[in-house]
Parts: structure tokens; sequence; C-alpha cells
């Protein structure tokens, strides 16, 4: 029985594969990422998570050596955002990261949510406190900093900080959020903080999030991806992955026999 995919996609990865240099480290990986879903990638460390993640927003450009094979369809235009001739910095535009650690920049709060825009070439004062003030409403900050804009970033708590990088990838209104780890450096209130914004976010944006928490993936996410040793194992609905596997892997892997 083939596995469930999502009936809107956002985007199709098709015969993905990533090189370091000479070391192949994502082997041929297919799958599809639903329109205003969360899809959760799982697996051990060193499996391959961040480096697919880091595949949506050409991320690995930054750095000499590096090489993809396959494409990432983005829908609704069918671009394949792996293509050279494709701007990457058009697609960081319309695929937006947060990671492990909150890192806002040095600058004021409301310096850093409107950072993007200003890249973007928004100038406008009218406009840039709109469209801040925006942002900030979605990562359910603004009540908390409304007051303080002109702050330093930097002074607030660590799960306050995580919420501003949200706004700030939020402020460009990107098509896809990526999550590297979101949660790992927070505490349990902060991490809940997270988790419901999460689930607040994806009525409008479509996630993917990079996750060693089972039960983080199986709280947020509408489908998982089990990742190890670069290959793709299992890929279905989270609630059949995490109640019926259908790869002995998986199954091991969910219930902490190894990883």
């Amino acid at each position: 029985m083939l596995p469930s995919s999502p009936q809107v996609e956002k985007a199709r990865v098709k015969d993905l594969n990533f090189y370091y240099g000479s070391v192949h480290i994502l082997k041929n990986i297919s799958l599809t990422i639903g329109e205003k879903q969360v899809t959760a990638v799982i697996g051990p460390s060193g499996c391959g998570k961040t480096t697919y993640l880091r595949c949506f927003n050409r991320m690995h450009d930054l750095y000499p050596g590096n090489r993809y094979e396959g494409e990432v369809i983005l829908h609704p235009d069918y671009v394949n955002i792996l293509s050279p001739t494709v701007d990457p910095i058009e697609i960081r535009m319309r695929i937006s990261m947060v990671f492990q650690k909150p890192n806002p920049f040095p600058k004021s709060i409301f310096e850093n949510v409107a950072y993007g825009l200003r890249v973007r070439g928004w100038t406008d004062r009218a406009v840039l406190d709109e469209k801040v003030e925006q942002a900030l409403r979605r990562a359910v900050l603004w009540e908390e900093v409304k007051d303080r804009l002109t702050h330093p970033a930097l002074t607030l708590s660590g799960g306050q900080q995580q919420r501003l990088c949200i706004a700030r990838a939020l402020a460009t209104e990107p098509e896809i959020l990526l999550f590297d780890e979101p949660t790992s450096a927070l505490d349990p209130t902060a991490t809940a903080r997270i988790e419901e914004l999460i689930l607040d976010l994806k009525t409008q944006v479509t996630i993917i999030i990079v996750t060693h928490n089972m039960q983080q993936a199986a709280r947020v996410s509408d489908f998982t991806a089990f990742l190890y040793l670069g290959e793709l194992v299992e890929f279905n609905k989270t609630d059949k992955m995490f109640t019926a596997p259908s790869n002995r892997l998986t199954e091991d892997y969910i219930t902490g026999r190894f990883g």
C-alpha cells in the first residue's frame, strides 16, 4: 500500500541528491510537501535532516564544493529551486528559515523585523510600521514588545528572541517557513508557545520542521519523513507513522530502540 500524500502540493522533491564535495549526503529523496501543512523531518543525528532542510532555501550555495542533483519543484509556478538559473536570493525571500538557536541581529526589535523588507526595497515608514506590527502579531509577540520597539533585540528572553526571529522570517510573507530544531535551546514553557504558534501559522504558510523530539513531531505535524543515513526510509501521515509505521526501522527509531 502506497503512503498517503498531501492533497494539495506546495513542493515536490524528486530524486534529490546532495554532496559535500565528494561525500554523498542525501540519496535519491522523493516526497511531496503539502500546502499549508506541517511536514516534520525526523531521524538520528547525522542522518541528513538539516542538510535536507537547507536545500529548500539554497543555503548550501554559500559554501564551495557543495552540489545538488535532482529537483525541488515549487508550486504554483513549477520552478525548480535547485536550478542554477534560479536566483537563490529570490528563493530565500519565498522560503524563510528559523534556526536552532535564536539569532537576532544586533539591532532594535523593530529593525530586526524590518530587515528583510528593507532588503526588498521597502522604505516608506508607514508601510514598514504596518508590516512590522503585522509580523509581530503573527508571531504572538506584539503585545510584549509594542512599547519597546526601539530597544535592542538582545534584551529579550530566549523564547521572545526566537519568536522575534519567526516574526523576521514572516515579515516578507514567505510561502514556506523552515524550522531547524526551533525549540532545542528553549525551556518547556517557551517550547509550548512555539509549538502553539506553529499550529496557528500553518493556516497561513507551509511549514517544514526538523526535530529530534518525537513528541513534538507527533504534536505539530500533518506528515512526517524519517531519514536514516541520508535516505528516506518512510514518509506518511503523522498519525499513521506513529501508530502503525510500515517499516521496521521506523518503528525501532520511534520507540527508542536506536538513535
